[in-house]
């Protein structure tokens, strides 16, 4: 089984490990820790739904800021999943254990943690129902559940096909990535034709599906069977990425590798028994003979949140996503609740980096009103996306609502070139950002 650690020499190595710390830095000193304020007394009910990055980032917050206060989070995950790191995962270049570690060992103390999923939410009775039938009564509602992959979808599919023929679903979770990793693996040792796409709904980290594409290309390559292989890309409209010059960057890079784009096609089913995908395509339905397929499915809110009445009626309907300002990221009817994270109906900003902003806006308004003000802050849709186009090297892309490239390092780190600073950002520095987040610090 190759390894990355095959390419890579003492020397090497050496290097990686010392400009590995300088990323580490920079990463720290971007992060804006929380401001230092006397607590507000309060004997205020906040209910936050998930444990995940958002929901566990905004209860140590929360604890800190407010005495008094009736903390509880509502999730039945016994494991927290780095979702960051499924990709490196899928790569070969971390076992799936990177990704896992214990929800409650990221939760407060001095947090009720009722380990259940949330049920039923009524946001008129401000009132959540959990699996187990427990009620609980808030003041403050933080909706942090994430989304759901809707597997279903694709006709054909079940996970238990992943690693095995040709199937690959690095989205699925740790474990189903390493198995994406070990199909991959195998199949780029000989060539053949290798497909990945992505869904037309929102989805998290839309880069994804493209950093997997350029490092399937770059094990081919490093292989020396790219000769022998063609790899194609199903975007799902016609348009690579969401920020124009991005999508023109990645279209430039794609031409330049030899790799095929089939725009509007949007995948619908799998025929394993004949190896074929099928998609969706301006057309009508087209099939695709693959060696290697990563499926990526639509992605949608939970049910128990799509069933609340807190989703956009008008917006993204097959989808869910909640109806919160875009700047707040405050309820627009029901103003005791916000959003956190993937959840929310805004344009922009489902990446575990757009949650870091995410936090402070929702403390600063959350808590000057409970202290009887008004807060100020704002979230402007910054989402960042370390892209990968070979081990070694990625595109730090980071923007706002606007499409603005918005880069942390202006001057020092270029968005649009392949850099190794901008790798080690993805490959080093981002879990230790995103593990001090999670406390709290970030």
């Amino acid at each position: 089984m190759t390894r990355h650690s095959d390419y890579m020499t003492a020397g090497s190595a050496s290097r990686r490990g010392f400009l590995g710390l300088a990323a580490g830095g920079l990463a720290m000193a971007a992060a804006t820790p929380p401001a230092r304020a006397d607590k507000v007394r309060t004997s205020a009910k906040i209910v936050i739904l998930g444990a995940g990055a958002g929901g566990a980032a905004i209860a140590n917050r929360l604890v800190e800021r407010l005495e008094g206060a009736e903390i509880t989070i509502v999730d039945g995950r016994k494991e927290h999943w780095y979702q960051p790191g499924f990709t490196l995962i899928g790569a070969g270049l971390r076992p799936a254990s990177y990704a896992v570690s214990a929800t409650g060992e990221w939760l407060p103390r001095g947090v009720r943690w009722i380990e259940e999923y949330a049920a039923a939410i009524d946001p008129e009775a401000r009132r959540v129902t959990t699996a187990g039938g427990t009620t609980l009564d808030y003041d403050y509602l933080i909706v942090a559940t994430g989304l759901t992959l809707d597997w279903d979808a694709i006709e054909g599919f079940s996970l238990d096909m992943v690693g095995k023929d040709g199937i690959g679903a690095h989205y699925a979770g740790p474990e189903y990535a390493a198995a994406t990793w070990r199909e991959m693996d195998r199949l780029t040792d000989a060539g053949g034709t290798f497909v990945v796409g992505r869904p037309a709904t929102e989805m998290k980290c839309a880069g994804a599906p493209l950093k997997y594409t350029f490092l399937i290309d770059d094990y081919l390559r490093r292989k020396g069977t790219r000769d022998r292989a063609q790899v194609i890309y199903a975007a799902h409209s016609n348009s690579l990425f969401g920020v124009p010059i991005v999508s023109e960057k990645v279209r430039m890079l794609f031409g330049e590798r030899g790799v095929d784009v089939h725009y509007s096609h949007v995948l619908a089913g799998v025929d394993a028994a004949r190896k074929v995908a099928i998609f969706d395509a301006p057309d009508g339905r087209v099939e695709q003979p693959y060696d290697f397929l990563n499926v990526i499915p639509p992605q949608r809110a939970p049910q128990v949140v799509r069933d609340s009445g807190l989703s956009w009626a008008d917006r993204w309907a097959d989808q869910g996503w909640i109806e919160v300002d875009t700047a707040t990221l405050r309820h627009l009817r029901y103003p005791n609740v916000f959003g956190i994270g993937d959840i929310n109906g805004v344009p922009k900003g489902k990446t575990a980096a757009s949650v870091k902003w995410h936090i402070p806006v929702i403390e600063d308004h959350l808590v000057a009103e409970i202290a009887g003000g008004e807060g100020t802050r704002t979230f402007n849709g910054y989402t960042s996306c370390p892209l990968i186009t070979r081990i070694g090297r990625a595109m730090l892309i980071e923007f706002d609502y606007n499409d603005d490239l918005t880069p942390s390092f202006p001057g020092f780190i270029a968005p649009l070139e392949e850099l190794w600073i901008s790798w080690l950002m993805k490959e080093v520095a981002l879990k230790a950002t995103y593990n001090a987040m999670l406390r709290g610090r970030a």
